[in-house]
């Protein structure tokens, strides 16, 4: 498995292409909002010769999905999600005018992510784990095999995601990681909706909301 981040729009997402030797390939959090960051994804891709296979967003805060409607167009592909976050694509206009942000409408989903659906593509796979709390339907894609677990906002290297958003609930939250990502091995590498990587042993020895 190979991972290529991106770092995209004024809220600093991580967007995510994951994709290994066969050239398939699995986009996660397409969060690129300027034409440069979207021509910037695109041309990685292009010039990689990857073949997109699925677009999946960890959840629907709309910094997660600025691209989602670009990727539509460019590569016939409709993102998937929780479907408990579905309603916050009907907010997504105006919560970007709340941030002072020009977008136009949000691409619609093509089909919901459930717990425990396996996602594949070329020789590696993912296990959708719903880790509620930061958002309702919030996501984390898990592979035993590389070891590896993207998390969307639910875990940071340090801290957790806000739980002050639209039904988002901190006792919840905590719960999903307490029960469903901390029990994972120690050396798994979390690869977060912002910031940096870390272990998941690392937040369980130092994580102060743990």
């Amino acid at each position: 498995m190979k991972i290529k981040t991106f770092t995209f729009n004024p809220f600093q997402v991580n967007t995510y292409v994951v994709y290994d030797d066969t050239n398939e390939a699995i986009l996660i959090d397409a969060g690129c909002y300027t034409e440069q960051e979207e021509l910037l994804l695109k041309d990685f891709i292009d010039s990689n010769k990857l073949e997109l296979k699925r677009i999946i967003n960890t959840h629907l805060h709309l910094d997660h999905h600025f691209g989602n409607k670009f990727m539509y167009d460019n590569y016939n592909i409709q993102p998937e999600a929780g479907e408990e976050d579905d309603f916050l694509l009907n907010g997504f206009q105006n919560m970007a005018l709340f941030y002072r942000l020009s977008v136009g409408s949000a691409q619609e989903l093509g089909k919901y992510v459930v717990e425990n659906e396996i996602i594949k593509a070329g020789n590696f796979s993912f296990v959708a784990i719903h880790t509620p709390g930061h958002s309702p339907g919030s996501m984390s894609y898990y592979s035993a095999e590389e070891g590896v677990l993207f998390v969307g906002d639910v875990l940071f290297k340090g801290s957790i995601g806000r739980t002050d958003l639209a039904n988002g609930d901190h006792a919840t939250l905590i719960q999903s990681i307490k029960n469903k990502l901390l029990p994972l091995p120690d050396t798994t590498v979390v690869y977060p909706g912002h910031g940096s990587t870390t272990t998941l042993g690392e937040e369980k020895k130092s994580n102060p909301y743990l």
